[in-house]
């Protein structure tokens, strides 16, 4: 690891773990040699001393208005851990509170990567056996959109998968209700045609694969899926729930009865990587892609395992110059 790497600025205050689990995620990632600078409240830091502090006097919290907290607050801890980024203290922020209020400081204090029209939350979701995971975007940043962002979405989710998944050529899908080109809204018929376009496929080195359908969220025949942002929320959150439901129904039925607790022992090792694959704390958190900056958006119920992989895929995009190659691409 090179000493003079910049750190990772972490929200200490944001969460609804705050800001026990997101120092105990900090110091993960201390132990894994990846530098962390902490923002918080001297009261929530007050313990801290193995890892560097920058103090805020404010929080931002998770029921407020976010343009309106992001303008009022501006000592935050959220809005000092985008302007360390703005100010070259940071490397990249994280945070697991207000994801609206994460975004408005993202762009008030980042600002947009030139030529993106808007910014977008990019989320991994897991596929069973496919060992990498499709991103969904945008899942909540724009809950209208025009035909012309979601191709830029694609475009920016081509490059996310490809940085992050190394995914050679990935092969982009737009959600509607049906394969058939015809199927769904204005938007989604608008967009398609966009879609088709070869143009943009050979800016970002992606593979436009037509319309999928909410079952594909988690197939293997797709890598990016591209929609509006209420649409990708909703999806998100039905992904979430179903997921969350179905482990405790088998958690249930696994304790039922001591025959069954029996023949649990033989299916844990089998079980396992399918638990770690549909586990939410093993992603980390979501990207906000088109800032000038790798800004990570962890969920609200984030503890130390999430926030310490959100860490480490933030230092590792923003190592691996993620953003140079966004501009790159949306320059063209």
């Amino acid at each position: 690891m090179d000493q003079n790497a910049l750190p990772v600025a972490v929200d200490a205050m944001g969460g609804d773990n705050a800001p026990h689990e997101i120092i105990k995620g900090a110091e993960l990632a201390i132990d894994a040699g990846i530098p962390v600078m902490l923002v918080g409240t001297p009261e929530a830091l007050s313990e801290v001393d193995n890892i560097p502090v920058r103090y805020a006097s404010e929080v931002i919290g998770m029921g407020e208005d976010p343009a309106t907290s992001v303008r009022k607050k501006k000592d935050s801890s959220l809005v000092r851990s985008a302007e360390a980024v703005r100010d070259g203290d940071a490397i990249a922020m994280i945070s697991a509170g207000n994801t609206g209020a994460i975004m408005a400081s993202a762009l008030l204090k980042i600002g947009r990567i030139r030529g993106v029209s808007r910014p977008a939350v990019a989320t991994p979701i897991p596929v069973p056996g496919g060992g990498k995971p499709n991103i969904l975007l945008d899942s909540g940043a724009n809950a209208e959109c025009n035909p012309e962002w979601l191709v830029q979405f694609a475009e920016m989710g081509a490059v996310y998968a490809r940085d992050r998944f190394d995914i050679k050529k990935p092969r982009i899908g737009l959600l509607s209700i049906g394969e058939e080109p015809g199927k769904g809204s204005p938007l989604v018929k608008d967009a398609y045609g966009l879609l088709s376009d070869p143009s943009w496929q050979e800016r970002c080195a992606g593979e436009f694969v037509g319309n999928v359908e909410g079952r594909d969220l988690m197939s293997q025949d797709v890598d990016v899926i591209v929609t509006d942002g209420f649409t990708g929320n909703v999806a998100l959150k039905t992904v979430e729930g179903t997921a969350k439901s179905i482990v405790g129904a088998l958690l249930e039925v696994f304790s039922s009865s001591a025959e069954a607790q029996e023949g649990v022992k033989l299916l844990t090792p089998a079980l396992l990587p399918l638990y770690e694959t549909l586990d939410p704390e093993s992603v980390g958190g979501a990207i906000l892609l088109g800032i000038k900056g790798v800004s990570m958006v962890s969920h609200g119920s984030s503890k130390a395992k999430a926030i310490f992989n959100a860490i480490s895929t933030a230092f590792e995009l923003s190592s691996d110059e993620h953003v140079q190659h966004l501009e790159q691409v949306i320059k063209q």
